[in-house]
Protein backbone atom coordinates (compact mmCIF):
# COMPACT_ATOMS: atom_id res chain seq x y z
CA UNK A 1 0.00 0.00 0.00
CA UNK A 2 0.96 3.42 -0.71
CA UNK A 3 -0.48 7.20 -0.78
CA UNK A 4 -3.31 7.67 -3.84
CA UNK A 5 -3.92 4.06 -3.98
CA UNK A 6 -7.67 3.18 -3.60
CA UNK A 7 -9.22 1.33 -1.16
CA UNK A 8 -12.76 -0.77 -1.92
CA UNK A 9 -14.46 -1.06 1.67
CA UNK A 10 -17.06 -3.59 2.54
CA UNK A 11 -18.97 -2.93 5.67
CA UNK A 12 -22.28 -3.45 7.52
CA UNK A 13 -25.27 -0.72 6.76
CA UNK A 14 -27.43 -0.37 9.74
CA UNK A 15 -29.68 1.57 7.09
CA UNK A 16 -30.06 -0.87 4.88
CA UNK A 17 -29.33 -3.77 6.73
CA UNK A 18 -26.48 -5.06 4.55
CA UNK A 19 -23.34 -5.05 3.10
CA UNK A 20 -22.31 -1.72 1.19
CA UNK A 21 -19.65 -1.37 -0.78
CA UNK A 22 -18.03 2.25 -0.57
CA UNK A 23 -14.34 3.89 -2.63
CA UNK A 24 -11.73 6.13 -1.01
CA UNK A 25 -8.03 7.12 -1.23
CA UNK A 26 -5.18 6.70 0.87
CA UNK A 27 -3.96 10.44 1.70
CA UNK A 28 -1.48 9.23 4.80
CA UNK A 29 -0.23 7.04 6.53
CA UNK A 30 2.51 5.67 9.18
CA UNK A 31 3.51 2.60 10.81
CA UNK A 32 0.00 2.51 12.75
CA UNK A 33 -2.53 4.01 10.66
CA UNK A 34 -3.54 4.38 6.92
CA UNK A 35 -5.14 7.79 7.10
CA UNK A 36 -8.40 7.99 4.00
CA UNK A 37 -10.75 10.68 2.64
CA UNK A 38 -14.13 9.89 3.71
CA UNK A 39 -15.84 6.77 1.59
CA UNK A 40 -17.83 7.57 -1.02
CA UNK A 41 -20.86 4.90 -1.99
CA UNK A 42 -20.42 3.34 -5.22
CA UNK A 43 -24.11 3.36 -5.91
CA UNK A 44 -25.35 6.23 -4.30
CA UNK A 45 -22.40 8.30 -4.70
CA UNK A 46 -22.26 9.98 -1.83
CA UNK A 47 -19.81 10.70 1.16
CA UNK A 48 -21.13 8.72 4.28
CA UNK A 49 -20.62 9.61 7.25
CA UNK A 50 -21.75 6.58 8.99
CA UNK A 51 -17.81 5.32 10.23
CA UNK A 52 -17.12 6.11 13.58
CA UNK A 53 -14.43 4.68 15.60
CA UNK A 54 -14.68 1.20 15.86
CA UNK A 55 -16.78 0.45 12.48
CA UNK A 56 -15.36 -3.04 11.44
CA UNK A 57 -15.03 -3.26 7.73
CA UNK A 58 -13.10 -5.31 4.76
CA UNK A 59 -10.85 -3.51 2.72
CA UNK A 60 -9.50 -4.50 -0.69
CA UNK A 61 -6.71 -2.83 -3.22
CA UNK A 62 -4.53 -3.48 -5.96
CA UNK A 63 -0.86 -3.71 -5.31
CA UNK A 64 2.20 -3.09 -7.18
CA UNK A 65 2.45 -6.29 -8.36
CA UNK A 66 -1.12 -5.82 -9.55
CA UNK A 67 -2.46 -8.53 -7.58
CA UNK A 68 -6.02 -7.72 -5.52
CA UNK A 69 -4.78 -7.82 -1.58
CA UNK A 70 -7.57 -7.67 1.39
CA UNK A 71 -7.55 -7.29 5.08
CA UNK A 72 -10.00 -6.06 7.86
CA UNK A 73 -9.72 -3.09 9.58
CA UNK A 74 -11.61 -0.71 12.06
CA UNK A 75 -11.97 3.13 12.59
CA UNK A 76 -9.76 4.07 14.69
CA UNK A 77 -10.28 7.76 14.64
CA UNK A 78 -12.37 10.73 12.88
CA UNK A 79 -10.67 13.76 11.60
CA UNK A 80 -12.74 16.85 10.29
CA UNK A 81 -10.63 19.79 8.23
CA UNK A 82 -10.05 20.56 4.96
CA UNK A 83 -9.93 17.12 3.68
CA UNK A 84 -11.79 15.03 6.41
CA UNK A 85 -9.95 11.81 7.35
CA UNK A 86 -10.71 8.44 8.39
CA UNK A 87 -7.90 6.62 10.34
CA UNK A 88 -8.20 2.80 9.49
CA UNK A 89 -6.17 0.46 11.71
CA UNK A 90 -3.20 -0.65 9.61
CA UNK A 91 -2.76 -4.36 9.09
CA UNK A 92 0.11 -6.26 10.13
CA UNK A 93 1.99 -7.87 6.97
CA UNK A 94 0.80 -11.45 7.93
CA UNK A 95 -3.14 -10.22 7.92
CA UNK A 96 -3.02 -9.43 4.49
CA UNK A 97 -4.52 -11.72 1.64
CA UNK A 98 -3.71 -11.52 -1.61
CA UNK A 99 -6.58 -12.71 -3.32
CA UNK A 100 -6.55 -12.72 -6.77
CA UNK A 101 -3.48 -12.59 -9.34
CA UNK A 102 -4.68 -9.55 -11.92
CA UNK A 103 -2.05 -8.49 -13.94
CA UNK A 104 -3.28 -8.22 -17.56
CA UNK A 105 -6.48 -9.84 -17.02
CA UNK A 106 -8.69 -9.07 -20.38
CA UNK A 107 -12.02 -9.04 -19.93
CA UNK A 108 -15.00 -8.62 -22.67
CA UNK A 109 -16.01 -4.85 -23.09
CA UNK A 110 -17.50 -2.44 -25.79
CA UNK A 111 -16.36 1.02 -24.87
CA UNK A 112 -15.95 4.47 -26.73
CA UNK A 113 -12.88 5.00 -28.23
CA UNK A 114 -11.50 7.76 -30.72
CA UNK A 115 -7.66 6.71 -32.72
CA UNK A 116 -5.20 9.19 -33.68
CA UNK A 117 -2.26 8.44 -35.46
CA UNK A 118 0.74 9.39 -34.04
CA UNK A 119 2.69 10.45 -37.30
CA UNK A 120 -0.46 11.61 -39.80
CA UNK A 121 -0.71 7.97 -41.36
CA UNK A 122 -4.47 7.97 -41.44
CA UNK A 123 -7.31 10.28 -40.62
CA UNK A 124 -9.14 10.37 -37.06
CA UNK A 125 -11.88 7.79 -36.26
CA UNK A 126 -13.88 6.70 -33.78
CA UNK A 127 -14.59 3.18 -32.71
CA UNK A 128 -15.17 0.63 -30.23
CA UNK A 129 -13.42 -1.80 -28.14
CA UNK A 130 -13.37 -5.75 -28.06
CA UNK A 131 -11.38 -5.95 -24.98
CA UNK A 132 -9.38 -4.37 -22.48
CA UNK A 133 -6.99 -5.64 -20.05
CA UNK A 134 -4.30 -3.76 -17.98
CA UNK A 135 -1.43 -4.16 -21.06
CA UNK A 136 -3.80 -3.21 -24.08
CA UNK A 137 -6.86 -3.25 -25.86
CA UNK A 138 -8.58 -4.49 -29.14
CA UNK A 139 -10.59 -2.67 -31.43
CA UNK A 140 -12.89 -2.96 -34.20
CA UNK A 141 -11.81 -1.47 -37.50
CA UNK A 142 -14.16 0.70 -39.72
CA UNK A 143 -14.83 -0.74 -42.76
CA UNK A 144 -11.71 0.16 -45.41
CA UNK A 145 -9.73 1.56 -42.84
CA UNK A 146 -5.81 1.24 -44.15
CA UNK A 147 -4.15 0.91 -41.24
CA UNK A 148 -0.69 -1.02 -40.55
CA UNK A 149 1.04 -2.91 -37.63
CA UNK A 150 3.76 -1.36 -35.64
CA UNK A 151 1.73 1.88 -36.50
CA UNK A 152 1.79 4.19 -33.40
CA UNK A 153 -1.22 5.65 -31.91
CA UNK A 154 -3.29 7.59 -29.08
CA UNK A 155 -5.92 6.16 -27.77
CA UNK A 156 -8.85 8.43 -26.05
CA UNK A 157 -11.10 6.13 -23.95
CA UNK A 158 -14.40 6.53 -21.48
CA UNK A 159 -14.30 3.74 -18.81
CA UNK A 160 -17.78 3.52 -17.32
CA UNK A 161 -17.35 2.44 -13.71
CA UNK A 162 -20.36 0.75 -11.81
CA UNK A 163 -20.12 4.05 -9.10
CA UNK A 164 -21.61 6.08 -12.17
CA UNK A 165 -18.35 7.79 -12.37
CA UNK A 166 -16.49 8.28 -15.88
CA UNK A 167 -12.85 8.24 -16.25
CA UNK A 168 -11.38 9.37 -19.73
CA UNK A 169 -8.31 7.97 -20.46
CA UNK A 170 -4.92 9.72 -22.97
CA UNK A 171 -3.41 6.46 -23.59
CA UNK A 172 -0.17 6.01 -26.24
CA UNK A 173 0.07 2.37 -28.44
CA UNK A 174 1.14 0.56 -30.91
CA UNK A 175 -0.75 -1.73 -33.00
CA UNK A 176 0.85 -5.23 -32.73
CA UNK A 177 -1.52 -7.31 -34.78
CA UNK A 178 -4.17 -6.59 -37.09
CA UNK A 179 -6.86 -9.45 -37.45
CA UNK A 180 -8.99 -10.38 -41.08
CA UNK A 181 -12.65 -11.47 -40.62
CA UNK A 182 -13.73 -12.78 -43.66
CA UNK A 183 -17.77 -12.43 -42.01
CA UNK A 184 -17.11 -9.47 -39.66
CA UNK A 185 -15.47 -6.20 -39.16
CA UNK A 186 -11.85 -6.25 -39.08
CA UNK A 187 -10.17 -5.91 -35.60
CA UNK A 188 -6.55 -4.85 -34.20
CA UNK A 189 -4.50 -5.95 -30.89
CA UNK A 190 -3.03 -2.78 -29.31
CA UNK A 191 -0.40 -2.96 -26.94
CA UNK A 192 -0.76 0.24 -23.93
CA UNK A 193 2.86 1.67 -23.82
CA UNK A 194 4.33 4.40 -21.30
CA UNK A 195 1.12 3.83 -19.15
CA UNK A 196 1.06 5.29 -16.20
CA UNK A 197 0.42 3.79 -12.51
CA UNK A 198 -2.49 5.57 -12.03
CA UNK A 199 -4.36 4.96 -15.46
CA UNK A 200 -3.05 1.41 -15.39
CA UNK A 201 -4.50 0.95 -11.53
CA UNK A 202 -8.33 2.74 -13.61
CA UNK A 203 -8.06 -0.02 -16.12
CA UNK A 204 -7.35 -2.82 -13.51
CA UNK A 205 -10.03 -1.40 -11.64
CA UNK A 206 -12.39 -1.35 -14.65
CA UNK A 207 -11.84 -4.87 -15.40
CA UNK A 208 -12.05 -6.07 -11.78
CA UNK A 209 -15.81 -4.34 -12.28
CA UNK A 210 -16.49 -5.98 -15.04
CA UNK A 211 -15.29 -9.36 -13.78
CA UNK A 212 -17.37 -9.01 -10.95
CA UNK A 213 -20.42 -7.92 -12.79
CA UNK A 214 -20.01 -11.01 -14.49
CA UNK A 215 -19.93 -13.63 -12.25
CA UNK A 216 -22.98 -12.16 -10.40
CA UNK A 217 -25.62 -12.23 -13.20
CA UNK A 218 -23.92 -16.05 -13.25
CA UNK A 219 -25.83 -16.37 -9.95
CA UNK A 220 -29.25 -14.62 -10.88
Amino acid sequence: MKIGVFLIIEAYSLETNSIEKYRCKIIDMNSKYIYVDYPVHLKTKKTSEAFRSGSKMNVEYIGNDQSVYRFKTEVKDRKRGKIPTLALLKPKDDDVERIQRRQYVRVDAAIDAAIHSKENHFAPFTTVTVDISGGGISIILPKGMSIQEEENIYIYLVLPMLSGEYYYLDLSGEIVRIIQNENNANTASVKLVSLSEQDKQTIIRYCFEKQREARQKELQ
